[in-house]
């Protein structure tokens, strides 16, 4: 049997194989929290990088590259005292992102999420300007990651779309992780179809 070809035309937007876009299935989740995804510049065309999907479903948000000498990244300019500057990151004094947390300082948050490898993500969560305004969170244990694209080294580990949906769900509410995470598993679907040789 014939293997797909890897050179078919992809969807600008999805990363799917054109036949296979879903694009017509993103939502648009307008809400108050801003998503600023910091992804490091060797993730960025990877078409398995799951970031740029939450961004398409979530229109308030920022997209960030780091790693390159000659553009930068600094976070100053994206927090101010109208938000509330949280960093989706297990640190060492990250505290579990929960309503309680929330109910301590009533504005509207801006998250924001390193994206790249474990190395290139904590890097990026100690290093950048700025970040020292962000107070870091993290998740309380959830289920299992459901993404099997790539290799987690990590037990607990999530793919980047899915730690964004858990912390929007406590963030936004449940109908708005529902929404992404029916998004996330329909990507991920036509993702496993365009890996199998034709004819499965």
């Amino acid at each position: 049997m014939g293997q797909r070809s890897h050179r078919e035309e992809r969807c600008d937007g999805c990363k799917l194989h054109l036949a296979r876009c879903i694009c017509d299935q993103i939502p648009t989740l307008s809400v108050p929290t801003q998503l600023i995804v910091v992804m490091h510049h060797r993730e960025q065309n990877r078409p398995t990088a799951t970031a740029p999907l939450a961004m398409r479903a979530l229109p308030n948000h920022a997209w960030l590259i780091h790693g390159r000498q000659d553009s930068p990244v600094d976070l100053h300019e994206h927090v101010g005292p109208e938000r509330r500057g949280l960093l989706l990151f297990p640190a060492d004094d990250a505290r579990p992102l929960t309503p309680e947390l929330l109910a301590e300082d009533p504005r509207p948050v801006s998250l924001v999420v390193p994206d790249g490898s474990w190395r290139q993500a904590s890097k990026a969560a100690r290093r950048l300007p700025g970040i020292e305004n962000f107070q870091a969170v993290t998740l309380l244990p959830g289920a299992k990651s459901r993404y099997r694209l790539r290799r987690e080294p990590r037990a607990d580990g999530l793919a980047t779309f899915e730690a964004i949906a858990r912390a929007f769900g406590v963030l936004e509410g449940p109908a708005i992780q529902d929404s992404l995470e029916t998004l996330f598993e329909a990507w991920t679907q036509q993702m496993l179809h365009m890996r199998q040789p034709e004819g499965f």
